[in-house]
């Protein structure tokens, strides 16, 4: 395959990406254009035994990371989210684009910003410690594995967030939701007394909004296609650093569509 077809269906969304680390479209696709007359002075530096998405989007990180200035976004007429995305410092901005906005998992982001395992778990923090002093919320934690539970607390307090306690049922969730009215919700699907952390979720998101993360070692009872499905789904054994990343990016664009996300069938 030529290299042409190798990158031609990556540009769209490597625009989208560019765009958002430079700030406005005009500066993002001159940087995407930098990246490919590279290429065509060079197509050897296109590794074609690597996943083609990824090697376009590393071949790109090298070339911006090259240029000083890029830790510099335009701002002009730029929207919240464009203007908080702006606060955060270079590197970790690119470490949340790439898990939070581009679907990339961590193991790919540090390959892509040719990073070890271990700079893309302090990256991802940053970032979202980063999000938090922007949008510092509360998160209320249905869960009824009390070691999971923990682990969950403490991810959401090391970004900054305050946890305002953990439910183990239904009923708990919903009162403690009511009263405390969390700006996140992470939540099992099967709690301890047989309830459902779905129906606990329908129930809160009937009075009020906010991003929930379904947690789950039962992703399929939620991707059946047969109903709206959640926006943030992650499967367990959960990765520390995808929780982080889901976390930031849940608080960093709001609670918009919540409700409609995650509605009962």
């Amino acid at each position: 395959m030529s290299l042409s077809a190798l990158i031609a269906p990556r540009l769209p969304l490597l625009r989208r990406y560019a765009r958002a680390l430079s700030g406005s479209q005009a500066s993002g696709d001159a940087y995407v254009m930098a990246m490919l007359e590279t290429l065509v002075a060079d197509p050897h530096l296109f590794d074609r035994s690597r996943d083609a998405r990824i090697e376009a989007y590393r071949i790109f990180s090298g070339i911006w990371n090259a240029m000083p200035l890029n830790g510099v976004p335009e701002t002009t007429g730029a929207t919240l989210a464009e203007r908080r995305l702006d606060a955060i410092t270079p590197l970790p901005r690119q470490a949340f684009l790439l898990t939070a906005v581009e679907g990339f998992d961590p193991d790919q982001a540090a390959e892509i910003l040719d990073v070890s395992h271990v700079e893309l778990s302090r990256l991802i923090t940053e970032a979202g410690r980063e999000v938090a002093a922007q949008v510092s919320s509360t998160a209320l934690v249905i869960e009824d594995e009390p070691i999971i539970a923990m682990d969950l607390e403490a991810l959401v307090e090391g970004l900054g967030h305050k946890c305002v306690g953990n439910a183990r049922t239904r009923d708990e969730a919903v009162q403690m939701a009511t009263t405390m009215r969390p700006g996140l919700i992470l939540a099992d699907i099967r709690l301890a007394d047989g309830s459902s952390g779905l129906d606990a979720v329908n129930d809160i998101l009937s009075n009020f909004e906010a991003p929930v993360i379904f947690i789950t070692a039962y992703p399929e009872s939620l991707l059946t296609g047969q109903r709206p499905e959640p926006t943030f789904l992650i499967s367990k054994p959960f990765r520390e650093d995808t929780v982080r990343a889901v976390i930031s990016q849940a608080l960093f664009f709001g609670a918009k569509d919540a409700r409609a996300d995650h509605a009962a069938a």
